[in-house]
């Protein structure tokens, strides 16, 4: 199945201006707070109207303002899992997987039965929302839109109020109980660790636009803009002067970088992963930066360390370099000492350029 859409939408001083179209199973939208991410999800389920554009499932056109369509939200056949799940207080297990079902009470009851045993809710029926942990109100909150076979479930922000332990464990949870499942799933979130472990593709949104779409893996290791290579995790980016095809000037950092491949004629800055330094003992190799240790933190499984640039005499700032260890390579540090230099692998270089 395929979805497209076109989604433009003036609130004021903010815009948005979304347009994406995939037929993977899992996809992801990751961005900052206030990017439009839950908007966007908004005007796919049709609690959101957008001024222009148009949104297609499968054969189903559900949005074409050319054509003056806007299916009903009720008549979308999507599935909308709330950051809270939207339970009703006070009804059961039982009543709030059951409610929208259309069928016979034969064939609704039949339906309920089902999920409760394929959510793993057995025993838990006839107890209120409030009486169930976090992890059982999302099971409830996810049978009950399974219940009547969506096309598409929109995922906003599941874990965001979660403990890091219960977060993982629901994650996968989550992606268990979804495994079966035909239809596509969207899920909205601010963290690149839960749009890494669950989505297939990934939009990257920023001020209400699309920045950039695609197979997520690739877009992580390739992120082609500052703005994406923030997003999925990079500490250090920083701005380069390009001065041939091989040779290439980061100014920050006062390094020359000499590389086998051709550097992009569109290359401005580059992105580098803080776990990706070789630490260099002894005389400088090419593409090696000084170690000018300015602070760190000890932590439980790594040490973070933080780097002055050569080219910076006090202060800290943009041109700290972040250098983080995991702890199965502190003995080398312990053993040995600081290293002279970090070494920047080529194959590890991300070249940036600017948003058009």
């Amino acid at each position: 199945m395929e979805i497209e859409a076109r989604i433009r939408k003036n609130l004021g001083d903010f815009k948005l201006n979304v347009e994406f179209a995939s037929q993977c199973g899992r996809i992801g939208i990751l961005g900052a707070s206030g990017c439009g991410k839950s908007m966007t999800l908004k005007s796919i389920a049709g609690i959101e109207r957008p001024d222009e554009g148009f949104i297609r499932i499968g054969d189903r056109v559900l949005f074409d303002s050319s054509a003056h369509v806007d299916i009903k939200p009720q008549k979308r056949n999507i599935g909308y899992l709330f950051q809270n799940y939207a339970l009703f207080p006070t009804m059961t297990v039982r009543a709030n997987i059951g409610a929208g079902l259309k069928g016979s009470r034969k064939e609704n009851s039949l339906r309920v039965q089902e999920m409760i045993e394929k959510f793993q809710l057995s025993g838990l029926a006839d107890r209120l929302p409030g009486q169930l942990s976090g992890g059982q109100q999302q099971r409830v909150a996810l049978a009950r839109i399974m219940a009547y076979e969506p096309d598409v479930i929109l995922l906003d922000e599941p874990f965001s109020a979660l403990d890091m332990f219960l977060k993982d464990r629901l994650q996968r949870e989550l992606i268990e109980m979804l495994t079966d499942y035909p239809g596509i799933v969207i899920m909205v979130s601010h963290s690149r660790d839960e749009l890494y472990r669950f989505s297939g593709e990934i939009l990257v949104m920023d001020s209400g636009k699309t920045v950039i779409h695609g197979q997520t893996k690739e877009i992580f290791a390739r992120p082609r803009y500052r703005e994406v290579a923030r997003l999925t995790g990079c500490k250090n980016i920083t701005g380069i002067r390009r001065l041939d095809d091989h040779t290439a000037e980061i100014t920050d950092w006062d390094v020359r970088l000499c590389t086998e491949k051709i550097i992009p004629e569109k290359a401005v800055a580059i992105g580098y992963r803080a776990h990706d330094f070789v630490p260099v003992w002894g005389s400088r190799r090419e593409n090696c930066l000084k170690f000018r240790l300015e602070d760190m933190a000890e932590l439980p499984f790594e040490n973070n360390y933080y780097l002055q640039s050569e080219n910076r005499t006090s202060g800290t700032g943009e041109r700290t370099i972040c250098w983080f260890v995991q702890r199965d390579r502190l003995p080398e540090l312990e053993e040995r000492g600081m290293p002279d230099y970090l070494e920047i692998l080529e194959e590890k270089i991300m070249f940036l350029e600017d948003q058009e």
